[in-house]
């Protein structure tokens, strides 16, 4: 049985003025443990729509969403989630920021302390635990969130852009980061992302969705992502032919789907 069960999920939205939007319609999706799945499609195509209702942060108007064959009804510890920003507490220092959930889960203060100076080795700031969220880099920060989210050893990892407002060398590095995290903890991550490059380097499967109502169009099986965790280098991995052969092909995808929402909205792409 799937981890995550996503099932003929669709969501409405209605304003003030009575008009109704959909976001999201039929999506439905199987995601077995262990996956790296990324999910890509242009603005407004219901992505983080889709990423909280797996975080348990909005609920479907249609369909259900189960993990381990329960409902998500709400958020749990079964799940980390790691934002575009930070999202970080900027009155605590970094180490209290990775024990945060686990002071809140009651875990004594030695043993929590422990388990996050662990984490924050692996991700590569031992050194920066006692410094305040203000001290640190925006790529430093992504760091710590990430390594909040697994203090907590959820489930699931679901990642909503969080590289989308760092430079292109940070954001390199924390896509290697997430596939070494990825293949050493074994565990499920759901990542979106507007970035073509960055969703074919990383994906297991990627999932490409339309514009508004967002739905599932096409699923991508890759390795390249797992290429890299396997020890062989991103700019290597990159360069292959058979790499930019299939971000091209994905990105012809992106500016067919763009042409076709301007048409039909009678707005020149």
């Amino acid at each position: 049985m799937s981890l995550l069960n996503i099932d003929q999920v669709g969501v409405s939205y209605t304003n003030a003025q009575g008009q109704t939007t959909v976001a999201l319609d039929q999506v439905s999706l199987q995601v077995p443990p262990g996956e790296l799945l990324v999910i890509l499609g242009p603005s407004g195509c219901g992505k983080t729509t889709l990423l909280n209702l797996v975080a348990g942060f909005a609920h479907p108007t249609s369909g259900r969403v189960e993990l381990g064959g329960r409902t998500v009804s709400g958020p749990g510890a079964d799940r980390g989630v790691i934002f575009q920003h930070d999202a970080l507490l900027p009155w605590l220092t970094v180490i209290e920021n990775v024990a945060f959930g686990l002071q809140l889960q009651g875990v004594p203060k030695a043993l929590r302390l422990e388990h996050a100076r662990n984490v924050l080795a692996e991700v590569g700031l031992a050194a920066f635990e006692h410094h305040r969220v203000w001290q640190l880099s925006g790529g430093m920060k992504q760091r710590v969130g990430l390594a909040r989210a697994l203090a907590a050893d959820p489930r699931i990892l679901l990642m909503d852009e969080p590289f989308g407002a760092l430079d292109a060398f940070t954001r390199e590095q924390m896509q290697e980061l997430t596939l070494h995290v990825w293949q050493r903890t074994g565990k499920q991550i759901i990542l979106i992302t507007h970035d073509i490059e960055e969703a074919v380097f990383l994906a297991t499967r990627l999932v490409l969705m339309t514009p508004r109502p967002g739905r599932i169009v096409q699923q991508l099986s890759l390795d390249f992502g797992r290429r890299h965790a396997q020890g062989e280098p991103a700019r290597k991995v990159k360069s292959d032919p058979a790499f930019i052969r299939q971000r091209e092909a994905v990105l012809a995808w992106f500016f067919e789907q763009r042409a076709t929402a301007s048409a039909e909205e009678g707005v020149t792409p």
